[in-house]
């Protein structure tokens, strides 16, 4: 779903960018993420200019990053490592204290919006499917997530903290999509941090690398990916979930009614229950 419209005013080197709602404060974490990241860490994201945060529509004017999306293509060596070098960037660089919390925020946080969205979508996927892969594997999921006997246990899992006291918190990206990553032939930068906020490494690790535009189109590897960062014991057994969570979500976006059915080669959905019944 497109949730903003954005024009480049060449000459100025500016970018304006209008949202199409902010029921979840997507402008304000937008402008929020681009003034906290141009104080810690800049030359990580464009540099914000102006920000009309209450107009109708709400418009952010930021700098023009150089670069190209690096997603539907798949990635090189050196651009494995420029991803993962810009999370941790990210990651170490915004203090967490440092990030103000908005109204309600706690309902807009990426993890709850993941949770409630693979929810929705099992709640209204009740169509049979006629691939027995595809039907063993949303079986498999919903069970693993207890449907039909609990449907808030997913919802409360989506506290950074609710299963595994004691990790460390980031200042999140939370859009995994590739084409948020911009790429210069030498660095990556990031854009939209319309889902930004206070998030953990394993949730930013698992939505990306089982992100669609990742694995499936740009042939990332994820357990080599992942293995570049020193994560816990608890952040992996909280990765192995919210990957699950994250499969689970994108194989109910790939059958019928599920927004991303037409938007895929053919034989994308029987990956990607393959790929689920793996991780599971």
């Amino acid at each position: 779903m497109l949730t903003h419209e954005v024009s480049v005013d060449a000459d100025r080197q500016i970018v304006t960018k209008r949202f199409r709602g902010s029921g979840r404060g997507e402008p304000a974490r937008e402008w929020r993420a681009l003034r906290l990241l141009a104080e810690h860490a800049p030359g990580l994201a464009a540099t914000p200019i102006r920000a009309d945060l209450t107009g109708s529509p709400p418009v952010i004017e930021m700098s023009l990053l150089p670069g190209d999306p690096i997603g539907g293509q798949p990635l090189t060596t050196a651009q494995e490592a420029a991803i993962a070098r810009v999370i941790g960037q990210l990651w170490q660089a915004v203090p967490v204290g440092r990030v103000a919390p908005l109204p309600d925020e706690s309902a807009g946080l990426a993890q709850v919006v993941l949770a409630r969205r693979v929810l929705e979508l099992a709640a209204r996927d009740q169509e049979p499917d006629d691939d027995a892969v595809v039907r063993r594997a949303r079986s498999a999921g919903l069970d693993w997530m207890a449907w039909g006997v609990d449907s808030n246990s997913l919802l409360a899992a989506a506290d950074p903290h609710a299963r595994h006291a004691g990790l460390p918190r980031v200042f999140g990206h939370g859009d995994a999509n590739l084409a948020n990553f911009l790429w210069d032939g030498d660095l990556i930068r990031l854009v939209d941090f319309e889902d930004s906020g206070v998030s953990d490494r394993a949730f930013e690790l698992a939505v990306l690398v089982e992100h669609l535009s990742a694995w499936c189109d740009a042939g990332l590897a994820g357990e080599r990916f992942i293995s570049a960062f020193d994560l816990s014991i608890n952040e992996r057994a909280r990765l192995a979930d919210w990957r699950r969570v994250a499969a689970l979500y994108w194989l109910l976006r790939l059958r019928p009614g599920g927004g991303s059915e037409q938007d895929n080669p053919p034989g994308t959905l029987r990956r990607q229950a393959e790929r689920l019944l793996a991780l599971l």
